[in-house]
């Protein structure tokens, strides 16, 4: 079989993007998304992306990670996601499309995608790090140091130990830059190691800053390892609302593939 892809990156959050709406990609060959993500033996991504018809929005993105299994909603993935349907025209300039957390709208802005994520109505404080699930599961703990810090063990050693265990979650570490402006550094599971940048995850660190009284600001910047996101909100007595994702996505190259 030969396959058209397109290759996107979200501030270093890189993709392959399949248009799969005949229905045609094997989606349930885990070994193949694997090899087809793996940056030696395939194309390199740390996710593939599927945009497929939907009967109630515009497209439906389905995800899987660098694994191959198919994952939660994955916040630059959808905003690669958007900047392809636009490619493709299957939408303007404003959309809503469907992911496996339910609806999401956006609008394109130049070069900007602006994501409107759901609202968080828990989020879990402990005395050294927060708890909360921004379309995906996120530890969010500060450090000093940043640069330095060892993601990579410290990251892997929290997502498989208590209390996640086989379920796992995704781990940022922050460091405070401004009042209004944090770095972040992620580790992703299904990826098992740091990414340049993680969309729910600068989300996921966005709001925590914010319940944990370490920022007052409704709209933060987030530097990632790829550049920097910004994250808009509105804090009510449920929790978190008319929460928005917004950054860069481009198209990196096109191509084919056999398998």
């Amino acid at each position: 079989m030969e396959q058209a892809f397109y290759k996107y990156q979200g501030t270093g959050n890189d993709f392959i993007l399949i248009d799969d709406r005949t229905n045609v990609f094997p989606r349930e060959n885990v070994s193949l998304i694997g090899k087809l993500c793996d940056r030696r033996f395939g194309i390199g991504a740390d996710g593939l992306i599927l945009i497929q018809n939907a009967a109630a929005s515009d497209f439906k993105m389905v995800y899987f990670n660098a694994d191959g299994n198919e994952s939660t909603l994955c916040g630059n993935g959808a905003r690669c996601t958007i900047a392809f349907a636009n490619f493709l025209n299957c939408i303007k300039n404003t959309t809503t499309f469907e992911a496996v957390d339910g609806l999401h709208s956006a609008h394109i802005v130049g070069d900007i995608i602006s994501l409107q994520m759901h609202d968080v109505n828990e989020i879990q404080t402990f005395e050294n790090h927060t708890f909360l699930d921004t379309g995906s599961p996120h530890h969010v703990q500060m450090v000093e140091e940043l640069k330095t810090f060892d993601v990579y063990a410290n990251g892997k050693r929290i997502r498989e130990g208590s209390p996640y265990y086989k379920a796992g979650t995704n781990v940022n570490f922050v460091e405070q830059l401004a009042k209004d402006q944090f770095a972040i550094r992620t580790y992703e599971r299904g990826v098992e190691d740091e990414t340049l940048s993680c969309g729910t995850g600068a989300t996921a660190v966005a709001l925590a800053m914010y319940e944990n009284k370490i920022t007052t600001a409704k709209k933060i910047k987030i530097s990632v390892q790829g550049g920097v996101l910004e994250i808009q909100f509105e804090a009510t007595d449920k929790g978190y609302s008319q929460i928005f994702l917004s950054g860069p996505a481009e198209q990196v190259y096109s191509g084919t593939i056999k398998f």
